[in-house]
C-alpha cells in the first residue's frame, strides 16, 4: 500500500527538501503541498492523504489551528508535526489537539521514513522524554475521567508515560498482550483520549504522573 502525504511548511525549500527524501521511497508518495494552514485544509479534502506533516509554525494559520481542524474531520489523517525546537510549546499544543507525533527538522532521512510508516499504521508516535520535559513546567489541571481508572488501568497509563509498547507492558505486569490491549482502549476512552500521546499528556497535566 502506498502511504499518501501531505507537506505543510511556508519554507520552499524545507518542502522541496522532504518532497526529495520522501519520494525516493517506493511506498511513499507526495500528494500535496501547503504553505501555510489555512491552504492544507482544503488540500487535504482534495487529495485524502495518509498523513499530513505539519510545520507548527507559519504565517497566516499555524500548524496548532490546521491540526484541530484535521482531527475534526470525518476521516481525518494523522499528523506528524515537524519542529525546529523539541522545547516548543506548540509542539506541546498541537500534540495537546491531536498530532500523532513530532519529528524534528534535523532528523535523518531514514528516521522521517520510519516515523511517516509508523503513524500511517496507526500508532503514535510517543517520546516519553520530550513530552515530560514539555509537561514539567504546566500548572496542573483537572482530567474528567482519570479517577475513573482502575487500580490496573494506572499502572497500564503509568507504563505508558515511560514509553513501554503493549508487550513490554505485559512483561512488566505479567500479564498477557491481549489484556494490556483491552487496558489501553479503556484508558483512552475514560480520558477521551485520541491515542497514546494525549492519554500520557493527560496523566502529566492532572498530576497522574510526575514529570520529575
Amino acid at each position: 500500500m502506498t502511504v499518501r502525504i501531505v507537506i505543510a511548511d511556508d519554507e520552499d525549500l524545507i518542502r522541496a527538501g522532504l518532497r526529495v527524501i520522501l519520494g525516493s521511497e517506493p511506498d511513499l508518495s507526495v500528494v500535496g503541498e501547503a504553505a501555510d494552514g489555512a491552504a492544507v485544509i482544503p488540500v487535504v479534502r482534495r487529495e485524502r492523504p495518509d498523513v499530513v506533516l505539519m510545520d507548527v509554525r507559519m504565517p497566516a494559520v499555524d500548524g496548532i489551528q490546521a491540526t484541530r481542524q484535521l482531527v475534526a474531520m470525518e476521516e481525518p489523517p494523522k499528523v506528524l508535526v515537524v519542529t525546529t525546537f523539541e522545547n516548543d510549546d506548540y509542539v506541546y499544543d498541537a500534540l495537546r489537539a491531536g498530532a500523532d507525533g513530532f519529528l524534528l527538522k534535523r532528523t535523518r532521512p531514514e528516521e522521517l521514513v520510519s516515523a511517516i510508516r509508523t503513524v500511517a499504521r496507526g500508532e503514535s508516535l510517543l517520546f516519553p522524554a520530550a513530552i515530560r520535559g514539555l509537561a514539567g513546567g504546566r500548572p496542573r489541571v483537572p482530567v474528567p475521567g482519570i479517577e475513573r481508572l482502575t487500580g490496573r488501568e494506572g499502572d497500564v497509563l503509568r507504563l505508558m508515560a515511560k514509553g513501554l509498547s503493549n508487550g513490554e507492558i505485559a512483561a512488566e505486569l505479567v500479564v498477557s498482550a491481549e489484556t494490556v490491549k483491552t487496558h489501553v482502549g479503556n484508558v483512552l476512552t475514560k480520558l477521551g483520549a485520541r491515542d497514546r500521546t494525549q492519554a500520557v499528556i493527560a496523566a502529566y497535566e492532572s498530576g497522574f504522573v510526575s514529570p520529575a
